[in-house]
């Protein structure tokens, strides 16, 4: 046994040096890392030691689900008086309704304290644009796909499926209703009728916010919140935004409300990943995919383009 051991690489000469070839691209890979690592973030501590020309970038990007820890940002950035304004950068088709006006309720909240600009890329649409309806102002491109003011709530029917696999579902229930929505059996109208009920409640509650953010006539934004799309050029002849230009535009509109006089302005990222391997070939779409591959598990009402369903 200690013979072929001791001979292994004689052997095996090839497989030896692929092993010994591959320990040392680790070792050095690992050093690139360490040493990059070091450079971004004290680059990001320097940031923060600027006094006077600090924006905070707050990334909402991909399906709204859970903001709380852009929640936690925004107050962070709000609360520190090195940073002079925020700009919100949106790229999502939206997300739960509930998570979306979380989402406006404290944008809208840190706009009062200074100012908070929403900078719209590829998508900002439904729970997207609700969320940018809190800032002080939105910027779009003139491609920028928006609008999408509307509610959708989806459940399954797998009756036919269950009858031909012959699975079926035993319910005790404490009201007529409790097991609205069950994927074993065909909507009733009641059921129906109650569910409209409630879209079309949480859909004013989305008309009555455009209407008062963008300081418009409740009849005229109740006529485009039917679901359609817009592009960022068509938004602004609407109302539904201020100005078109692109993430340093949106940078040049919030050094000018902020009262930043430096020509290159800091941009703070709260919360950013510690650079590693990792996060060079982690793309966004990556980081979103279980969210957009994997249905939700529970009905939800949705601020959401349907495109991302």
């Amino acid at each position: 046994m200690t013979t072929n051991k001791r001979l292994f690489h004689q052997r095996h000469p090839v497989l030896t040096g692929f092993f010994i070839l591959g320990a040392l691209g680790l070792l050095f890979m690992a050093g690139i890392t360490f040493f990059l690592g070091s450079i971004f973030n004290n680059t990001a501590d320097q940031h923060l030691l600027a006094k006077d020309n600090i924006i905070g970038v707050v990334d909402l990007k991909g399906i709204i689900t859970a903001p709380e820890e852009n929640m936690a940002h925004l107050v962070a950035l709000t609360q520190d008086d090195r940073v002079k304004a925020i700009i919100v950068r949106i790229d999502s088709p939206g997300g739960a309704v509930g998570a979306s006006q979380e989402l406006f309720r404290e944008i809208k909240r840190c706009n009062k304290n200074k100012p908070v600009i929403a900078s719209m890329g590829s998508v900002a649409a439904s729970g997207g644009y609700y969320a940018a309806l809190g800032a002080e102002k939105i910027i779009a491109n003139p491609g920028t796909v928006t609008g999408s003011m509307g509610v959708i709530l989806k459940f399954p029917n797998l009756k036919e499926i269950f009858e031909k696999i012959g699975y079926k579902n035993e319910v005790v229930k404490s009201g007529e209703l409790k097991d609205i929505g069950s994927a074993s059996r065909s909507m009733s109208a009641e059921e129906r009728e109650l569910l409209q009920n409630l879209i079309d409640n949480v859909h004013q509650q989305f008309i009555r916010d455009i209407a008062s953010q963008r300081h418009l006539d409740r009849n005229t934004v109740s006529k485009l919140a039917d679901g359609r799309i817009f592009s960022g050029e068509q938004a602004r002849d609407l109302g539904l935004i201020d100005e078109l230009g692109n993430f340093y535009d949106a940078v040049a509109l919030a050094a000018s409300l902020g009262g930043i006089r430096a020509t290159e302005p800091n941009l703070y990222y709260p919360g950013k990943e510690d650079f590693s391997l990792l996060s060079l070939i982690k793309t966004d779409a990556m980081a979103n995919s279980l969210q957009t591959v994997i249905p939700v598990l529970r009905p939800l009402l949705f601020y959401q383009w349907p495109i991302a369903q």
